[in-house]
């Protein structure tokens, strides 16, 4: 049996618009073979849906402290969500 599936919706902060921070975000979660989604905020900062299993989904999570190079990530929070519905693929929405 496959390792377990998780879905985080996640908030980045700090100097994450600008830098590249969605496109960087997509490549990362494709390199990991995640589902999901990335936008901007208007308060400047970027939110995620990462859906994959368990090991994918930490080790995105550690990525995103670091981010693209430019990017100044000032924190990352996350909160479980119903992995029902899930993505197919990898988008920048917003």
């Amino acid at each position: 049996m496959g390792e377990e599936r998780r879905a985080i919706r996640v908030s980045i902060g700090g100097r994450v618009q600008g830098v590249s921070f969605r496109v960087w975000t997509l490549r990362e979660a494709e390199r990991l073979g995640l589902a999901g989604w990335v936008r901007n905020e208007d308060d400047g900062s970027v939110t995620a849906l990462i859906v994959g299993a368990e090991g994918a989904v930490s080790a995105m999570m550690t990525r995103f402290w670091k981010g693209p190079g430019g990017a100044s990530v000032s924190s990352v929070t996350s909160e479980n969500v119903d992995p029902s519905g899930e993505p197919r693929g990898f988008e920048i929405i917003g």
